[in-house]
């Protein structure tokens, strides 16, 4: 049986593309080449289906939500807010897991960031 290796990528739609890639790209930091690739660091990711009420994502309208690993939740958090970022107040703490926080991009999508334990 033939597996999915990875993550091959992420699309989203924007009302302004370049802003929102900018965006990323000045904000949380993603060094983006000439079509958009990006060579993360090593490490886990989690694929999960939550129940289709769930108030998790923000708005019930948002469908799917990225969740990038940090290496310092808080320093991020700090970076993001005197970016201007629209920034969760609310910090989850789980045994075993992680940290994790949460900001909105100019186009209203919820992410999520997460450092590993």
């Amino acid at each position: 049986m033939e597996r999915v290796q990875g993550i091959g990528g992420y699309f989203l739609r924007a009302s302004d593309p370049a802003a929102l890639t900018a965006w990323y790209r000045d904000v949380l930091g993603l060094n983006f080449g000439e079509y958009g690739e990006w060579a993360q660091q090593a490490g886990p990711t989690v694929f999960a289906a939550f129940d289709a009420d769930s108030d998790y994502f923000g708005s019930p309208s948002q469908q799917v939500m990225i969740n990038f690993r940090v290496a310092d939740l808080d320093a991020m958090l700090a970076q993001l807010r005197a970016a201007g970022a629209d920034v969760s107040p609310e910090v989850q703490d789980m045994d075993g897991v992680g940290r994790f926080g949460w900001v909105t991009d100019p186009e209203g999508n919820r992410l999520e960031l997460w450092q590993p334990s």
